[in-house]
C-alpha cells in the first residue's frame, strides 16, 4: 500500500503540474526558462546528496541519449500545458504506448506481437478521433495535430517512450546516474529551445528575480524531487506491471484538475479517444513480461 501510495503521489505532481507553471508564465517566467531553472536546481541537489552520480553521467555515453529524450518529455509537456487545452494535450502525450512498441522494435529488438498490434490499432484510433478535425464543411482533412500545443503533447510522449525504452536498456547503471541524466536533461534541452526562441524574438528572455515566482520555482522543484523520490521507491518495491497501472491514474488527476481549475474541457469525442487511448496504455501495463 505504500509503495502504491508513492506512485500515486508521483502521478499526482506530474498531473497537477500544469496549473502552478501556468501561474509561472502569468508571473512572466515562459515554461520553457522555468523547466529549465526547477531541473537545474533538482540535479544540484542530486550531485549535493550523490556526487557519484555526476561521474556516471560524465563517463556513460549512453546516458546522454537519456539526457536528450528526458530533456524533451519535459520542455514539450511543460510547454504544452501552459499554451493549451490540458484535457487534450495529456491524451496525446499517452500515445506512448504506440511509439514504445516500434521503438522497442529498433531499439531493443523486440518482435511485434499480436498484442502490441492491438495496442497500436487501440492508440491510432484514439488518436484519430482525439485529433479529427471539427470543421466537417472543409471536407476530408486527414487527424494530424494542428496546433502548437498538440505536437508538443506528441512529440513528448513520443520522447518518454524513448526515455523509458532506453532506460530498460540501461537498467543495470546506478539509479543516482540515471535520475541525474533525467533532471539535467531537462534543464539543458529547455534552456537551449528557451533561448533559441528568444534570440528569435519568439519567447520573452529570462525575466529579472521577483519573488512571485521565485517562491513558485523553489516549491516546484522540492515536489519534482519528492516525485521522482516516490517514484523511485515505488517502482523499487512493486512489478513493473502494477507500477505501470498505477501511473496510469496522472490522466485522471490531469484531466479532473483540467476540467475543475479552467485548464481543460471534455467532450464525448475526446472521452471516446481518449478511452482507446487510456485502453493502449492499459493493455501495455497488464501486458506478461512487462519491463518498464
Amino acid at each position: 500500500m505504500l509503495a502504491s501510495g508513492a506512485l500515486v503521489v508521483n502521478a499526482l505532481i506530474w498531473g497537477t503540474s500544469w496549473w502552478p507553471f501556468r501561474k509561472l508564465h502569468e508571473a512572466g517566467l515562459h515554461p520553457l526558462w522555468a523547466t529549465a531553472i526547477i531541473f537545474t536546481l533538482a540535479s544540484l541537489i542530486i550531485v549535493a546528496a550523490r556526487p557519484r552520480a555526476f561521474g556516471q553521467l560524465l563517463g556513460t555515453p549512453a546516458l546522454w541519449l537519456l539526457v536528450v529524450a528526458a530533456g524533451t518529455t519535459n520542455a514539450a509537456f511543460n510547454w504544452a500545458v501552459v499554451i493549451g487545452d490540458v484535457v487534450r494535450v495529456v491524451l496525446l502525450f499517452y500515445l506512448m504506448p504506440l511509439w514504445t512498441v516500434l521503438l522497442a522494435r529498433l531499439v531493443l529488438g523486440e518482435r511485434l506481437t499480436p498484442s502490441a498490434a492491438l495496442r497500436i490499432a487501440l492508440a491510432l484510433a484514439g488518436a484519430a478521433i482525439v485529433l479529427w478535425p471539427t470543421a466537417p464543411a472543409l471536407g476530408f482533412r486527414f487527424p494530424l495535430p494542428r496546433s502548437l500545443a498538440d505536437w508538443l503533447g506528441v512529440v513528448g510522449g513520443f520522447s518518454f517512450a524513448f526515455n523509458n525504452v532506453m532506460l530498460r536498456r540501461e537498467a543495470d547503471r546506478p539509479e543516482e546516474g540515471r535520475a541525474l541524466a533525467m533532471f539535467v536533461g531537462g534543464a539543458i534541452v529547455a534552456a537551449a529551445l528557451a533561448a533559441a526562441l528568444a534570440g528569435e524574438g519568439r519567447a520573452p528572455w529570462l525575466p529579472a528575480p521577483a519573488v512571485a515566482w521565485l517562491l513558485l520555482t523553489a516549491g516546484l522543484t522540492l515536489l519534482f524531487l519528492i516525485g521522482n523520490l516516490s517514484l523511485q521507491y515505488g517502482a523499487a518495491r512493486l512489478s513493473a506491471n502494477r507500477t505501470a497501472v498505477v501511473m496510469l491514474t496522472e490522466v485522471v488527476f490531469a484531466s479532473a484538475s483540467a476540467i475543475a481549475f479552467g485548464g481543460g474541457t471534455m467532450t464525448a469525442r475526446l472521452a471516446l479517444g481518449g478511452g482507446l487511448i487510456v485502453a493502449s496504455a492499459l493493455l501495455a501495463a497488464l501486458a506478461p513480461g512487462k519491463a518498464r
